[in-house]
Order: C-alpha cells, then sequence, then structure tokens
C-alpha cells in the first residue's frame, strides 16, 4: 500500500531553499517516491493557512520504503541543509483502500470488494 509524505513548508533561506530541494529530489526519486504536489499555495476552503506556507506532497510505494528514505544516508545532507533552510511540519500517512461511498476506509468485518448493485429502474 502507497504511503505519503505531507509537508507543509515556510522558507527560510532561498539560497538554502534551492539546495535542500535538490538534494531531497534526488534523494526521494532513488527511493522509488515521486512528487504529486511540490510547494503548491493552496486554495484554502476551509480555516486558516498561512500566506507564505507551501506544500509538499510525495508518494512512496510503502510506508517501509518512506521510513527507509528518511532514514537514509542518501536523504542526511538534504536534512542537514533543511535545518536552516526552511521550517516544515512534516507528516506520514499510509494510504488506505476506501469504502463505497464517503471515500473513508471501511471499518467493517467484512470490507465490500466491489460496489452494491444498482437497483432496478
Amino acid at each position: 500500500m502507497a504511503a505519503y509524505v505531507i509537508s507543509e513548508v515556510e522558507m527560510l533561506d532561498e539560497t538554502q531553499g534551492r539546495r535542500y530541494r535538490e538534494l531531497a529530489a534526488g534523494s526521494i526519486a532513488r527511493h522509488d517516491g515521486r512528487y504529486l504536489v511540490r510547494g503548491a499555495a493552496p486554495v484554502v476552503a476551509e480555516g486558516a493557512w498561512p500566506a507564505s506556507t507551501r506544500l509538499v506532497i510525495v508518494e512512496f510505494p510503502s510506508m517501509d520504503r518512506l521510513r527507509a528514505w528518511y532514514a537514509s544516508a542518501d536523504y542526511a545532507e538534504a536534512l542537514a541543509v533543511r535545518r536552516t533552510a526552511l521550517d516544515r511540519r512534516l507528516l506520514f500517512v499510509d494510504g488506505a483502500p476506501t469504502s463505497p461511498g464517503l471515500g473513508w476506509p471501511d471499518t467493517t468485518e467484512e470490507r465490500a470488494t466491489e460496489p452494491p448493485p444498482c437497483p432496478a429502474p
């Protein structure tokens, strides 16, 4: 199951930020990760979002691959640069199968494998 890195980022130093992005992108690719969102300013539908904060979402094949990337020597240099380049909140989340309807994970013991049949007209 896929796993995701979700990062809320505020740039502190543009030059160091560019260096961090280069190092992080290379290490992410070498660990089979891929950017889904990179440095986007989200459209805020509800709640507050600081104008200077950007969003990054990276997908990995599994939580094990994600954790291996984050703990790797390959990413260590980027992490060292990050300390002066940017401030962030970093989250790791598993992707999840969804149930029909609202798209929330199915919490019943029996998980639906197919959508329910449509009623006859």
